[in-house]
Formats: structure tokens, C-alpha cells, sequence
């Protein structure tokens, strides 16, 4: 039975050695980040979304974030020669994992315009396992000037909703979330956040927290079993 679950982003940036100019920046998502992680117990099964998938990533495995600037090799597990195709969520669990110091099963990589009812349908069959589940998904891209797209508006409301309703373990409102402004506003963790609301509860959040260096949200929660 899952009895805890984190929520995370996966930029590079969480990686210093990729932003040595943005080290101070970037420095309070990163703690966040490996702070929530690092209470999630082992194993972990890992959801995120890339546009590979469906796919599911088993270790052993290595990569390497030379394809975003610095040859830094991670290992989700076993000695194996680093692959440079290796998707960026599996990279960044794989850094996780290294700094965390536990064993991951896998990673399940979903499309993200998966629909509410077969995210729900996902987070349902992972929800015997014995495991710690790491969701990883990044906010709208489009806050301010800069932004890696244009700015919107509906950003800031967007993931004003989204961090209230991690931080009142709010299934029902998360499977709420349309999957088109989602689309519009660049936020592809939507169809990760819904896995997780379809975990069956009761749910209570232990710590949520808001970013959005550069112009794009992230989210860093941590839900637990009452």
C-alpha cells in the first residue's frame, strides 16, 4: 500500500552543475525538491510525463545531461554505459535517486494529454504496491517576460489553483483540471497530478510549496495517510 507520496518538478535546473551562473536562484526549488524526495521511502515507482511515453523505464540504467549543456552521468541503477536518449524525467529521477540514497522499480512515463479517467485508472492499479510514489510534473511555462514561451495571464491563477489543491489533498479537484488550458499554458504535469489523485485516499498533504524561477511553475508537495 502507497502510504506516501511526493510531487516534484524535473527542470534542469535542479542539477547546479547545468546553472552555474543561477546557482542562488535556483537553489530554493532544488532544497524543496530533495527535501520531499528524500522523505519518500524506497522503493520508488515514479510517474511522469514525456512525450515517449507510454513507456515504462526499469534499471539498470545510465544517462547523461550532455544533450542540456554538462556531461553529468546519473545511474537509476546497475553499472551500465550512460545512454544519451535517456528522457529527462527518468535523468532527473536517476539524480534524485543518487542523492536520496534508495532503489527505484521504475519509472512509468505517460503522454500528457492522457485523459482524467484513465489518469485515475493508472493511479488506481498502482495503488496496492508497496512503495513510495514519486510524481514528477512541471507548472504553466508562461509566467512573465521570462518565460520560455509567451506570457499568459492564466498562468499565475493556474497554478495559484494547482498549489492550493496540492496543499488540501484535493483529489477531486485536481481531476477537475482542464486538460486543454493545461495544454495552452504549457503545464504538462496535469495528467501526473491526476495519477495521483486517482491513488484511492484518504489523503492529507504534509508540506506544498510554489516556484516559478524563469518563468515556469513548479510544484513540490508531500502527501501522506492520515
Amino acid at each position: 500500500m502507497i502510504t506516501r507520496a511526493a510531487v516534484v518538478p524535473h527542470p534542469p535546473l535542479l542539477v547546479p552543475e547545468l546553472v552555474v551562473g543561477a546557482a542562488a536562484e535556483t537553489a530554493p526549488v532544488r532544497a524543496a525538491t530533495l527535501a520531499a524526495a528524500g522523505n519518500l521511502p524506497g522503493p520508488w515507482v515514479v510517474v511522469a510525463v514525456d512525450d515517449s511515453g507510454p513507456a515504462t523505464v526499469v534499471p539498470p540504467l545510465s544517462g547523461t545531461f550532455l544533450g542540456y549543456g554538462v556531461d553529468v552521468e546519473v545511474s537509476l541503477g546497475g553499472a551500465m554505459p550512460a545512454d544519451p536518449r535517456i528522457p529527462l524525467p527518468v535523468l532527473i529521477t536517476a539524480w534524485l535517486r543518487e542523492r536520496c540514497a534508495v532503489e527505484v522499480s521504475r519509472v512509468e512515463l505517460i503522454p500528457r494529454d492522457l485523459a482524467a479517467a484513465d489518469c485515475v485508472s493508472f493511479g488506481q492499479q498502482l495503488a496496492g504496491e508497496d512503495c513510495g510514489l514519486l510524481i514528477l510534473g512541471d507548472g504553466s511555462t508562461r509566467h512573465g517576460l521570462r518565460s520560455p514561451g509567451s506570457n499568459d495571464d492564466r498562468s499565475g491563477p493556474f497554478d495559484d489553483h494547482v498549489h492550493k489543491l496540492l496543499a488540501g489533498a484535493d483529489t477531486d479537484g485536481l481531476l477537475a483540471l482542464d486538460l486543454e488550458l493545461a495544454r495552452e499554458l504549457g503545464a504538462q504535469g496535469r495528467a501526473a497530478w491526476q495519477v495521483l489523485a486517482g491513488v484511492p485516499g484518504p489523503w492529507r498533504c504534509a508540506s506544498a510549496e510554489f516556484f516559478a524561477p524563469f518563468g515556469v511553475g513548479y510544484h513540490v508537495a508531500v502527501w501522506e495517510r492520515p
